[in-house]
Protein backbone atom coordinates (compact mmCIF):
# COMPACT_ATOMS: atom_id res chain seq x y z
CA UNK A 1 0.00 0.00 0.00
CA UNK A 2 2.71 2.47 1.03
CA UNK A 3 4.82 1.75 -2.04
CA UNK A 4 1.83 2.35 -4.28
CA UNK A 5 0.72 5.59 -2.64
CA UNK A 6 4.10 7.37 -2.37
CA UNK A 7 4.65 8.01 -6.09
CA UNK A 8 1.05 9.21 -6.39
CA UNK A 9 1.48 11.63 -3.48
CA UNK A 10 4.78 12.91 -4.87
CA UNK A 11 3.30 13.47 -8.32
CA UNK A 12 0.26 15.21 -6.83
CA UNK A 13 2.51 17.49 -4.76
CA UNK A 14 4.57 18.42 -7.81
CA UNK A 15 1.38 19.09 -9.81
CA UNK A 16 0.06 21.42 -7.10
CA UNK A 17 3.37 23.30 -6.93
CA UNK A 18 3.38 23.73 -10.72
CA UNK A 19 -0.14 25.18 -10.65
CA UNK A 20 0.94 27.62 -7.94
CA UNK A 21 4.10 28.58 -9.78
CA UNK A 22 2.05 29.44 -12.86
CA UNK A 23 0.76 32.51 -11.01
CA UNK A 24 4.14 33.92 -9.91
CA UNK A 25 4.75 37.51 -11.00
CA UNK A 26 8.16 39.19 -11.23
CA UNK A 27 8.87 42.89 -10.82
CA UNK A 28 6.69 44.48 -13.51
CA UNK A 29 8.17 45.67 -16.82
CA UNK A 30 8.93 49.27 -15.88
CA UNK A 31 10.79 48.20 -12.75
CA UNK A 32 12.92 45.74 -14.71
CA UNK A 33 13.65 48.39 -17.33
CA UNK A 34 14.52 50.97 -14.65
CA UNK A 35 16.97 48.58 -12.98
CA UNK A 36 18.73 47.86 -16.27
CA UNK A 37 18.81 51.53 -17.22
CA UNK A 38 20.18 52.59 -13.83
CA UNK A 39 22.93 49.96 -14.17
CA UNK A 40 24.09 51.53 -17.44
CA UNK A 41 22.90 48.71 -19.69
CA UNK A 42 22.76 50.10 -23.23
CA UNK A 43 20.01 47.68 -24.26
CA UNK A 44 17.91 48.38 -21.15
CA UNK A 45 14.73 48.17 -23.24
CA UNK A 46 15.28 44.40 -23.56
CA UNK A 47 15.20 43.82 -19.80
CA UNK A 48 11.55 42.76 -19.70
CA UNK A 49 12.00 40.21 -22.48
CA UNK A 50 12.32 37.19 -20.21
CA UNK A 51 8.76 37.71 -19.00
CA UNK A 52 7.51 37.96 -22.57
CA UNK A 53 9.09 34.57 -23.28
CA UNK A 54 6.93 32.94 -20.61
CA UNK A 55 4.02 33.17 -23.05
CA UNK A 56 5.88 30.89 -25.47
CA UNK A 57 8.16 28.83 -23.22
CA UNK A 58 5.88 28.38 -20.19
CA UNK A 59 7.44 26.56 -17.25
CA UNK A 60 10.79 26.18 -18.99
CA UNK A 61 11.35 29.92 -18.63
CA UNK A 62 9.19 30.53 -15.57
CA UNK A 63 11.34 28.37 -13.30
CA UNK A 64 14.38 30.57 -14.00
CA UNK A 65 12.82 33.48 -12.10
CA UNK A 66 12.70 32.34 -8.47
CA UNK A 67 13.84 29.86 -5.85
CA UNK A 68 11.44 28.63 -3.17
CA UNK A 69 13.63 28.75 -0.05
CA UNK A 70 12.18 27.44 3.23
CA UNK A 71 12.85 29.44 6.38
CA UNK A 72 16.34 28.89 7.72
CA UNK A 73 17.86 28.35 4.26
CA UNK A 74 21.32 29.82 3.73
CA UNK A 75 22.15 30.40 0.08
CA UNK A 76 25.85 29.85 -0.59
CA UNK A 77 28.07 30.22 -3.65
CA UNK A 78 27.87 26.44 -3.95
CA UNK A 79 24.08 26.76 -4.19
CA UNK A 80 24.52 29.07 -7.16
CA UNK A 81 26.87 26.72 -9.02
CA UNK A 82 24.66 23.70 -8.28
CA UNK A 83 21.71 25.47 -9.90
CA UNK A 84 23.53 26.29 -13.14
CA UNK A 85 22.84 22.86 -14.63
CA UNK A 86 19.12 23.33 -13.92
CA UNK A 87 18.86 26.42 -16.12
CA UNK A 88 15.93 26.08 -18.56
CA UNK A 89 15.00 22.71 -17.02
CA UNK A 90 11.26 22.39 -16.40
CA UNK A 91 11.58 19.54 -13.89
CA UNK A 92 13.04 21.66 -11.07
CA UNK A 93 9.79 23.06 -9.64
CA UNK A 94 11.48 24.75 -6.66
CA UNK A 95 13.14 27.12 -9.12
CA UNK A 96 16.74 28.03 -9.92
CA UNK A 97 17.01 31.81 -10.17
CA UNK A 98 20.57 31.91 -8.85
CA UNK A 99 21.90 29.44 -11.38
CA UNK A 100 19.99 31.23 -14.15
CA UNK A 101 21.99 34.41 -13.56
CA UNK A 102 25.28 32.54 -13.89
CA UNK A 103 24.14 30.33 -16.79
CA UNK A 104 22.74 33.19 -18.90
CA UNK A 105 25.96 35.14 -18.42
CA UNK A 106 27.97 32.08 -19.50
CA UNK A 107 25.79 31.76 -22.59
CA UNK A 108 26.42 35.40 -23.45
CA UNK A 109 30.19 35.04 -23.10
CA UNK A 110 30.23 31.81 -25.14
CA UNK A 111 28.38 33.47 -28.01
CA UNK A 112 30.68 36.49 -27.91
CA UNK A 113 33.75 34.26 -27.99
CA UNK A 114 32.35 32.64 -31.13
CA UNK A 115 32.01 36.06 -32.71
CA UNK A 116 28.22 35.95 -32.46
CA UNK A 117 25.83 38.53 -31.04
CA UNK A 118 24.97 37.00 -27.67
CA UNK A 119 23.10 40.10 -26.55
CA UNK A 120 19.80 38.40 -25.83
CA UNK A 121 21.48 36.18 -23.25
CA UNK A 122 22.69 39.32 -21.48
CA UNK A 123 19.13 40.66 -21.55
CA UNK A 124 17.96 37.49 -19.80
CA UNK A 125 20.75 37.93 -17.26
CA UNK A 126 19.62 41.50 -16.54
CA UNK A 127 16.09 40.26 -15.88
CA UNK A 128 17.19 37.51 -13.51
CA UNK A 129 19.45 39.89 -11.59
CA UNK A 130 16.43 42.16 -11.11
CA UNK A 131 14.32 39.25 -9.82
CA UNK A 132 17.07 38.47 -7.29
CA UNK A 133 16.19 41.55 -5.21
CA UNK A 134 12.45 40.76 -5.12
CA UNK A 135 12.04 39.27 -1.62
CA UNK A 136 9.11 37.03 -2.57
CA UNK A 137 11.16 35.40 -5.33
CA UNK A 138 13.38 34.01 -2.59
CA UNK A 139 10.79 32.66 -0.14
CA UNK A 140 8.24 29.86 -0.22
CA UNK A 141 5.22 30.54 -2.40
CA UNK A 142 2.84 30.13 0.53
CA UNK A 143 -0.50 31.80 1.31
CA UNK A 144 1.15 35.12 2.23
CA UNK A 145 3.23 35.11 -0.96
CA UNK A 146 0.25 34.26 -3.17
CA UNK A 147 -1.89 36.98 -1.60
CA UNK A 148 0.69 39.77 -1.76
CA UNK A 149 3.05 38.95 -4.62
CA UNK A 150 1.34 40.81 -7.44
CA UNK A 151 0.49 43.79 -5.23
CA UNK A 152 4.08 44.16 -4.08
CA UNK A 153 5.33 44.05 -7.66
CA UNK A 154 3.24 47.03 -8.66
CA UNK A 155 3.91 49.46 -5.80
CA UNK A 156 6.51 51.60 -7.60
CA UNK A 157 5.99 50.39 -11.14
CA UNK A 158 4.19 53.50 -12.38
CA UNK A 159 6.75 55.90 -10.95
CA UNK A 160 10.11 54.15 -11.02
CA UNK A 161 11.28 55.32 -14.45
CA UNK A 162 10.83 58.92 -13.30
CA UNK A 163 12.63 58.27 -10.03
CA UNK A 164 15.77 56.37 -10.96
CA UNK A 165 17.73 58.80 -8.79
CA UNK A 166 16.02 57.26 -5.73
CA UNK A 167 17.81 53.97 -6.32
CA UNK A 168 20.78 53.84 -3.96
CA UNK A 169 23.68 51.75 -5.23
CA UNK A 170 27.05 50.61 -3.95
CA UNK A 171 30.28 49.28 -5.40
CA UNK A 172 30.64 45.59 -6.23
CA UNK A 173 33.75 44.21 -7.86
CA UNK A 174 33.58 40.99 -9.85
CA UNK A 175 36.72 39.42 -11.26
CA UNK A 176 35.62 35.78 -11.50
CA UNK A 177 32.61 33.49 -11.42
CA UNK A 178 33.43 32.80 -7.78
CA UNK A 179 33.05 36.51 -7.01
CA UNK A 180 29.75 36.58 -8.87
CA UNK A 181 28.43 33.53 -7.01
CA UNK A 182 29.30 35.16 -3.67
CA UNK A 183 27.43 38.34 -4.60
CA UNK A 184 24.39 36.43 -5.86
CA UNK A 185 24.27 34.45 -2.61
CA UNK A 186 24.65 37.61 -0.52
CA UNK A 187 21.73 39.38 -2.20
CA UNK A 188 19.61 36.21 -2.17
CA UNK A 189 20.03 35.93 1.61
CA UNK A 190 19.25 39.61 2.16
CA UNK A 191 16.13 39.35 -0.02
CA UNK A 192 14.99 36.14 1.66
CA UNK A 193 15.41 37.70 5.11
CA UNK A 194 13.37 40.72 4.03
CA UNK A 195 10.69 38.47 2.54
CA UNK A 196 10.16 36.52 5.74
CA UNK A 197 10.35 39.74 7.79
CA UNK A 198 7.43 41.34 5.97
CA UNK A 199 5.52 38.05 6.11
CA UNK A 200 5.92 37.89 9.89
CA UNK A 201 4.92 41.55 10.18
CA UNK A 202 1.94 40.92 7.88
CA UNK A 203 2.69 43.86 5.61
CA UNK A 204 4.07 44.85 2.21
CA UNK A 205 7.37 46.53 1.48
CA UNK A 206 7.40 50.31 1.79
CA UNK A 207 8.52 52.34 -1.20
CA UNK A 208 11.77 53.12 0.60
CA UNK A 209 12.40 49.41 1.11
CA UNK A 210 11.66 48.64 -2.53
CA UNK A 211 14.11 51.24 -3.81
CA UNK A 212 16.67 49.80 -1.39
CA UNK A 213 16.00 46.28 -2.68
CA UNK A 214 16.30 47.13 -6.36
CA UNK A 215 19.51 48.99 -5.51
CA UNK A 216 21.06 45.57 -4.86
CA UNK A 217 20.13 44.47 -8.38
CA UNK A 218 21.41 47.67 -9.99
CA UNK A 219 24.70 47.39 -8.11
CA UNK A 220 25.18 43.76 -9.11
CA UNK A 221 24.27 44.18 -12.76
CA UNK A 222 26.51 47.23 -13.06
CA UNK A 223 29.35 45.09 -11.72
CA UNK A 224 28.49 42.35 -14.23
CA UNK A 225 28.64 44.86 -17.09
CA UNK A 226 32.10 45.99 -15.98
CA UNK A 227 33.19 42.36 -15.65
CA UNK A 228 32.14 41.38 -19.18
CA UNK A 229 33.63 44.57 -20.58
CA UNK A 230 37.03 43.54 -19.24
CA UNK A 231 36.62 40.02 -20.63
CA UNK A 232 35.56 41.30 -24.05
CA UNK A 233 38.67 43.48 -24.23
CA UNK A 234 41.01 40.56 -23.63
Amino acid sequence: MTKTKCPTIILLTIFIVIIIVDNVYPWHDETHIAIAKAAGYKKWFNAAGADMLKIKAGYTERLNHYTNNPRGTVVTPETVFQQVAKYNKKTDVIGHLYGAIMASLRDYLKEKQKGKYGGYHLAFCSHYVADLSQPLHNTLYNSYNRKNHKILESIINDEVLDNIDKIKTYHIKIESEEDLAKEIAKIANLSMKKGYQIEDEKRLLTKIEIYEQIGHSVSLFRAILRYIERINLQ
